[in-house]
């Protein structure tokens, strides 16, 4: 497992978690204020068929070169545009 690393490393394609570890897309944009180191959040591209999916940062648990991991279930980003 790779170690913890800043918000501000995130890279557009990396792969994006649910809170049970299954893949449910990748990262598209990142947004907030790398000067005052504010993350607001990213947009998740879950494919053809689910389209894009902002998440709020307080939903990212993990962050690891690679890959970003949700607090939340999958289900969960219904609710999200």
């Amino acid at each position: 497992m790779a170690d913890p690393v800043a918000w501000t490393m995130i890279e557009r394609g990396w792969s994006v978690c649910d809170s049970t570890g299954e893949e449910i897309g990748k990262v598209g944009e990142l947004t907030g204020d790398e000067d005052h180191d504010i993350f607001d959040g990213l947009t998740i591209n879950t494919g053809v068929l689910g389209g894009t999916k902002y998440v709020p940062s307080e939903h990212v648990s993990q962050i690891r070169e690679g890959v970003v991991v949700l607090a939340i279930p999958a289900a969960s980003l219904e609710k999200y545009e």
